[in-house]
C-alpha cells in the first residue's frame, strides 16, 4: 500500500479529524479546502507533521479544472493515491424550499456532490490501474431520509453522494477499488453555524464529535482489501 491519502474539507470539522487520524497512522497527506490558512492550521495540529509528507492544496472542488490541477500536484509529489476521503460539504441558513435561492442551491450541489465526483474522477484512473484504492464519502443520514432540518439542496446532494458510492462499488470492485458511505446524524462541527437557529452548547455536547466519524473512516480504510464496508450509519446515542 502506498499510504497516500487525499482529504477534502480538511480545514475543519470531520475533514480535519480524519486528516489528524490518518497522520497518526503515518499516512502521506494531501489536504484540500478553499482556505489555505485553515489547511495549514490542520497540518500544524498534527504531531507527526513533516512537510515532506504533507501537501497543502487550496482548491474549490466545485471547479473541475481546479480539481484536475490539484490532482496533478498530488501525483507529482506523492505518486499514486491509495485513499480519497470526500469530507467537504456546505449548507446555508436560508435552506427551505420556500426561501432557498437558486445560487445557494447550485453552490451546495457543486460542492457536496459535483465536487466529490470531480475528485473521484481525478484519482480513480490511477487506483484502477494499480488495482487498489479506497474512497470514503462523508454523507449524512439526510441521504437516507429527507429532513426539513437539512433542506432540499443538502438532501439532494447527500442522496446523490450515496448513489455515487454505490456506483463505484458496482463498477469498480473488480478493479480492486472500493467505496464507503459514512452517514452521520448530527455532528458538532462549524457547519452547525449555518443552521437557521444554531444549536446551543448543551445540544452540541449530545451530538457526535468529528473524531467519532473519523474512527468510522479509519475502519473502512483499514479493513483487508477483500472486504468492502459499503455504508456506516452512525447517530448520536
Amino acid at each position: 500500500m502506498n499510504k497516500v491519502a487525499v482529504v477534502t474539507g480538511a480545514g475543519s470539522g470531520v475533514g480535519r479529524a480524519v486528516t489528524l487520524a490518518l497522520a497518526q497512522e503515518n499516512w502521506k497527506l494531501a489536504v484540500v479546502g478553499r482556505r489555505e490558512a485553515l489547511l495549514k492550521e490542520t497540518a500544524q495540529r498534527a504531531r507527526q507533521y513533516d512537510s515532506d509528507n504533507w501537501l497543502i492544496c487550496p482548491c474549490d472542488i466545485g471547479d473541475r479544472d481546479a480539481v484536475e490541477k490539484m490532482a496533478e500536484r498530488v501525483v507529482e509529489k506523492f505518486g499514486p493515491v491509495e485513499v480519497l476521503v470526500n469530507a467537504a460539504g456546505t449548507n446555508v441558513p436560508q435552506r427551505s424550499l420556500k426561501v432557498l435561492a437558486l445560487k445557494d442551491y447550485n453552490r451546495m450541489i457543486e460542492t457536496n456532490l459535483h465536487g466529490a465526483y470531480y475528485c473521484i474522477q481525478a484519482f480513480l484512473p490511477s487506483m484502477r490501474q494499480g488495482r487498489t484504492g479506497t474512497i470514503v464519502n462523508i454523507g449524512s443520514d439526510a441521504g437516507i431520509q429527507a429532513s426539513a432540518k437539512s433542506g432540499p439542496a443538502y438532501v439532494i446532494s447527500k442522496f446523490g453522494l450515496r448513489g455515487l458510492t454505490q456506483s463505484i462499488n458496482a463498477e469498480e470492485r473488480g478493479n480492486g477499488v472500493r467505496a464507503c458511505s459514512i452517514l452521520p446524524g448530527d455532528i458538532d462541527t462549524p457547519l452547525l453555524e449555518q443552521r437557521p437557529s444554531p444549536p446551543t452548547a448543551e445540544a452540541r455536547q449530545r451530538m457526535l464529535q468529528p473524531e467519532d466519524v473519523a474512527r468510522c473512516v479509519l475502519l473502512a480504510i483499514n479493513l483487508p482489501p477483500r472486504a468492502i464496508l459499503e455504508e456506516i450509519l452512525i447517530r448520536p446515542r
